[in-house]
């Protein structure tokens, strides 16, 4: 299992390579940049997305009816997957092609390769530097509810998503 510190530091060096220096990071272009296809599927309620590689290609495919804030996540989900594990050869279908499919394991934590793919999408939406940046600089109250939410939509990521962040940050206690 990859470290929380190794995990955040991969996705720091992602988006310094990709030059993002804002939220919303651009997770679609981040992709492009990894020489990743991105593209709209649909997957049936069940799926959040699904990732295919093939030698160094590979193609992302994410749920069109899940919200935006899911596509997002889905998308830097299946990025770390890519960089994470595309080695690991218990996914492989055939010899060319590895799928990580999004399942019930993939948010209960009883698979590591998905506690590692969502901590590396968090890492990557909201990056540590700048969720600090933007709430000295905004003066957000994350006391208060719209606080959280208008850091969660700075960010495009589900208020969920950003409590999390900021709790694993250290910065906002967790809801019980």
């Amino acid at each position: 299992m990859t470290s929380s510190s190794h995990i955040e530091r991969q996705a720091t060096n992602v988006l310094k390579k990709t030059g993002v220096e804002a939220p919303p990071v651009p997770v679609h272009l981040v992709a492009q940049r990894l020489g990743l296809l991105v593209e709209s599927v649909q997957l049936g309620d069940e799926v959040s997305g699904v990732l295919v590689i093939d030698g160094e290609a590979g193609v992302i495919g994410y749920n069109a009816s899940h919200p935006g804030v899911r596509q997002r996540f889905t998308i830097a989900h299946e990025i770390a997957h890519y960089l994470l594990h595309r080695t690991d050869s218990s996914l492989f279908i055939d010899q060319r092609y590895f799928t990580a499919f999004r399942d019930h394991r993939s948010s209960d934590g009883s698979d590591p390769r998905e506690r590692e793919a969502n901590a590396f999408a968090a890492c990557l939406l909201m990056p540590s530097q700048l969720v600090r940046r933007e709430i000295e600089h905004q003066s957000f109250d994350l006391a208060d509810e719209e606080g959280l939410d208008a850091l969660a939509e700075t960010f495009q990521v589900s208020t969920q998503a950003m409590a999390i962040r900021l709790s694993n940050l250290g910065l906002f206690a967790s809801p019980a």
